[in-house]
């Protein structure tokens, strides 16, 4: 008679403890459905404004092309280097072959511009040197979300391998994002640099 009546207090506190397990489980799970949706967000978002930048830049392009041509035998292999980067940046399938390419572009963008100081009469268009300001901003914005679109995927990488986002992510087809790891290159030569710096002034 005591065994039964103890079982019959104990069944009422085992449900209401699996209940209350139920309720946790369902409740953290949700705590972090949101948390990773809104950090996978913030990933699209970043990506987008970057490439907001990366398609003003690709318009300005042939505006310098153009600017360069006018001169007989300038650089004739870098332009068409830029040329196809541009191309395959925009062709890119993945973030990873327009990132690559995007650095790729910057190298031989920077290297134009860092020769057209040694031709004067190029050196004093007012297109070239509009044009040279404009590129240089456009880079130094696209360094800006390029920092803020890392920041948000490394917070990311490192919530989907915690516990117990782990699982979710798993669940959820959540896999690491890449970083848009800087080019070697900067697009800004130093001579550049110093006027961009005097302009301020």
């Amino acid at each position: 008679m005591k065994g039964s009546l103890t079982l019959n207090l104990l069944v009422p506190i085992f449900a209401i403890f699996f209940c209350f397990a139920v309720v946790a489980f369902v409740v953290i799970a949700i705590i972090v459905y949101n948390a990773l949706v809104a950090l996978k967000h913030n990933i699209t978002k970043a990506w987008a404004n970057i490439d907001v930048i990366l398609k003003q830049r690709y318009d300005e392009i042939p505006n310098l092309v153009q600017v360069c041509e006018q001169y007989a035998n300038y650089e004739t292999a870098t332009i068409q280097k830029i040329m196809e980067t541009r191309q395959r940046m925009v062709s890119g399938k993945s973030q990873q072959e327009k990132m690559d390419a995007s650095n790729e572009l910057s190298a031989a963008l920077g290297s134009l511009l860092a020769i057209g100081e040694a031709y004067p009469e190029l050196k004093a268009n007012e297109n070239f040197l509009q044009l040279q300001y404009r590129l240089s901003d456009l880079e130094n914005t696209l360094a800006d979300r390029r920092e803020f679109y890392n920041d948000s995927v490394t917070l990311y990488n490192i919530r989907i391998k915690q516990f117990p986002d782990v699982f979710l992510a798993k669940h959820l087809g959540y896999t690491e994002e890449v970083l848009f790891k800087v080019s070697k290159h900067e697009l800004t030569p130093p001579s550049l640099k110093m006027k961009l710096d005097i302009h301020k002034k």
